[in-house]
């Protein structure tokens, strides 16, 4: 797909530079910002391929009761939002006026946000979010138009109101709550390295990088820990994560930096890497929306408290069943929420 929607390109099996990788061939980096018709269902057709990717375990923590927090400049919980509200202010009425959601996500990223190649529709656990939040301002039979965004853009998506919100693995930070406005979080990870199982020396996040090439997507708080702590590294940045793994399979990069759940997918999609070391970080994600759509952001959160309520049977834990616990066994239950007002 050419012109403004980005430029369309397909999965494909890259030759073998490295003897060392031996698992899945390759994948080609995918369009950068497909734009997507409003569906007649919450489902999308835009289309783009994708390829499955994969996990491998992660930690999280179970539910506990929701908390208010004193937030102060040092910015100790970024992840504290405001109070839920099922108002309809001028930023809900806006998209119940026009009649559909347009939220920015990710078509590459196994169990999270990625396009099944046998159904051609985008799913995930960041999808069926999307699709109970467009349920609870929309109705049943909501419309929604899925852009995809390259990592680097989703801020400013969101503050040009390209969208009206982005749902996409995005990691709630000190810096980024300047310039857009986060639901309450939704699931915790961390960052952690992805390296070749044979011919490295990467032993973890250390004096080993040295002179190595570190691969992180712009604007990623991977890239800001790598730009804090290079361990004498050279920092190769790229457009979307999963560049990552191509970068890494064509011999372009000796280790990857990301979240660790996106880490593990790209692990499963090359059984000839694997991640190193434990989590860096502690970091959650949260759905991003406009500072100035504050109702918006009270809604999301009401969508969200309905979301983890129910225990066992609550519709997060459906979820989390559906596409990760298989590959990201032992969480519990979604991060409790935190608010600050």
């Amino acid at each position: 797909m050419n012109g403004a929607s980005g430029t369309r390109r397909t999965w494909r099996r890259l030759p073998h530079r490295r003897p060392r990788l031996r698992g899945w061939g390759g994948v080609a980096a995918m369009a950068s910002a497909c734009a997507v018709a409003v569906t007649a269902t919450l489902l999308p057709l835009l289309p783009c391929d994708a390829a499955p990717l994969g996990a491998e375990p992660s930690r999280g923590p179970g539910l506990t009761q929701a908390r208010q927090v004193s937030v102060d400049d040092s910015c100790s919980h970024p992840e504290a939002s405001l109070r839920p509200s099922s108002a309809s202010g001028d930023a809900v009425k806006r998209i119940q006026q026009q009649g559909y959601l347009t939220v920015g996500v990710d078509q590459n990223s196994y169990l999270w946000g990625y396009r099944d190649p046998e159904t051609g529709q985008i799913v995930g656990f960041d999808i069926d979010l999307v699709k109970a939040i467009a349920r609870d301002i929309l109705g049943s039979d909501a419309k929604i138009v899925y852009r995809t965004i390259p990592t680097d853009q989703r801020i400013s998506a969101v503050q040009h109101h390209t969208v009206d919100m982005v749902v996409r693995t995005m990691s709630i930070t000190c810096d980024r709550i300047k310039q857009v406005a986060f639901s309450t979080a939704y699931f915790q990870i961390g960052q952690q390295l992805l390296v070749p199982k044979t011919g490295t020396t990467v032993t973890g996040f250390d004096d080993s990088l040295n002179g190595k090439t570190v691969c992180a997507a712009s604007g990623s708080t991977a890239e800001a820990l790598l730009n804090s702590q290079p361990h004498g590294s050279r920092v190769l940045r790229v457009p979307n994560q999963l560049d990552c793994l191509v970068r890494l399979q064509l011999g372009q990069a000796d280790a990857v930096l990301t979240d660790n759940a996106l880490a593990a997918g790209q692990a499963a999609q090359d059984p000839a890497v694997h991640l190193i070391g434990q989590p860096l970080t502690q970091e959650t994600y949260g759905v991003a929306m406009n500072l100035a759509d504050t109702d918006l952001v009270r809604r999301v959160n009401k969508v969200l408290d309905d979301y983890r309520s129910g225990g066992a049977s609550s519709p997060w834990m459906q979820a989390y069943g559906k596409w990760l616990a298989h590959n990201l066994p032992g969480v519990t239950g979604p991060p409790a929420p935190l608010y600050k007002d």
